[in-house]
């Protein structure tokens, strides 16, 4: 797959040294919304959810259930890849997904692919091998 450097507005949104927060960076990409806004809305859920723990989207600390919320809500829709006890079925490699903006979920990590290339801050394939367990799609787009 081809591979695009992009933060997501990170640097631009005034943040500096290195976070886990690829979680918020796949987001913002693949939705076109500012990083600080996708920052601020998962911060609220995750204070939501759990009022007294320290989960920040920074620390990659999000929980599936408030990505999950969170995309639902801005109606983008999950299309698992990978069941249990399946085995991988789809890899990170273009002819393996969808065309268009997409947010790829794999292990211990969140990407952005926008008509099959990777848009993040380093290149998670695995050159091709890399499993995608599935993938957040524009509901509208579906």
């Amino acid at each position: 797959m081809i591979f695009n450097w992009n933060d997501g507005g990170r640097e631009e949104a005034g943040f500096t040294g290195t976070a886990g927060d690829c979680t918020v960076r796949a987001i913002a990409i693949a939705t076109e919304q500012p990083y600080k806004k996708v920052y601020a809305d998962l911060f609220d859920l995750n204070r939501k959810k759990n009022p007294k723990g320290k989960q920040s989207p920074r620390d990659g600390k999000t929980s599936m259930y408030s990505i999950h919320k969170y995309l639902n809500s801005i109606e983008w829709v999950w299309i698992a890849t990978m069941g249990i006890g399946t085995g991988c079925k789809v890899h990170l490699r273009h002819d393996e997904l969808p065309a268009g903006r997409i947010i790829c979920r794999l292990s211990k990590h969140l990407v952005a692919v926008i008509d099959g290339v990777i848009n993040d801050i380093y290149d998670p394939s695995r050159q091709g091998t890399r499993c995608v367990y599935g993938y957040w799609i524009n509901g509208k787009e579906v």
